[in-house]
């Protein structure tokens, strides 16, 4: 967020107006959510100003009176449908593009954890995945961060179903003295125009294996399916442990998932298996 202000670090807070939020708001034109963000994080930083009389409250007051609050309406959270399953393991996809989507669908990543990802990360022989930094494509370049929350550093099992192509495309990326697992042609990291670019190659592979049309399918949907097939585990995988994979609390998992969970639970088998002795 510190990065989206940046346009006004030169401002003093005594001539903060309408038009520096104005100013802001436009550098992420297109990003509802984002703006939304700004807006309300712009929004608390004056409040607080107020508070300490550091900032006069009639303006406070013109700015947000004259300025329309953002509406942000997420997008539908949906798991893969099998259509798009079949296509995934289907799909003629250059190597680079296949592991992308392999950890996404086999690891839960978010899409700025999987693009952070070097070749130090993966144990090609444990066939573990660890997570403990994320690429933010902000203004197009990529910017390091830590990631969401502490609760996201975690170390993850690479599924068999998609272990050979990762360790196969590792070894490869480290033979030829890469770091990276993806980059651009100039062995840079990703960027937004360039992961835009790959990601409308991979939804292109993907639907001319399909004959259902292929809409909505985002980095995120991988991620989505990833905890939706977990839940259905229960009870041979705890709340807990699912949260940790996710890299998440559990009151996510519960808030996101709980239809899922009651589904899995038979109140009335418990009862009777718990009262027969």
């Amino acid at each position: 967020m510190r990065l989206h202000f940046s346009a006004l670090e030169h401002v003093k807070l005594s001539d903060i107006d309408r038009i520096h939020l104005q100013l802001v708001l436009n550098n992420t034109k297109g990003k509802e959510r984002t703006q939304q963000q700004i807006h309300l994080t712009f929004k608390q930083v004056l409040k607080s100003a107020v508070a300490d009389h550091l900032f006069p409250s009639n303006v406070f007051e013109d700015i947000f009176a004259n300025t329309d609050a953002i509406k942000y309406t997420p997008s539908e959270k949906r798991a893969l449908y099998d259509y798009e399953k079949a296509a995934v393991f289907s799909a003629k996809l250059k190597d680079s593009d296949k592991a992308f989507l392999y950890i996404l669908y086999g690891c839960g990543l978010r899409r700025g954890e999987a693009l952070a990802l070097t070749v130090f990360d993966v144990n090609t022989k444990l066939l573990t995945l660890t997570v403990n930094k994320a690429h933010e494509l902000t203004n197009n370049a990529p910017s390091t961060k830590e990631p969401k929350s502490s609760n996201g550093y975690r170390t993850l099992p690479i599924p068999s179903k998609i272990a050979p192509v990762i360790v196969n495309y590792v070894n490869a990326r480290r033979s030829s003295g890469k770091t990276y697992l993806f980059t651009m042609h100039n062995g840079k990291p990703v960027t937004k125009s360039s992961y835009d670019k790959m990601w409308r190659r991979i939804v292109c592979a993907l639907q001319e294996e399909s004959k259902e049309s292929i809409t909505g399918l985002t980095a995120h949907v991988f991620r989505h399916n990833y905890c939706t097939n977990l839940c259905y585990q229960i009870p041979a995988i705890s709340i807990k442990h699912i949260a940790k994979l996710m890299g998440d609390t559990e009151k996510m998992v519960l808030d996101v998932y709980n239809h899922i969970i009651l589904e899995r639970e038979d109140a009335a088998s418990a009862v009777e298996s718990a009262m027969n002795f």
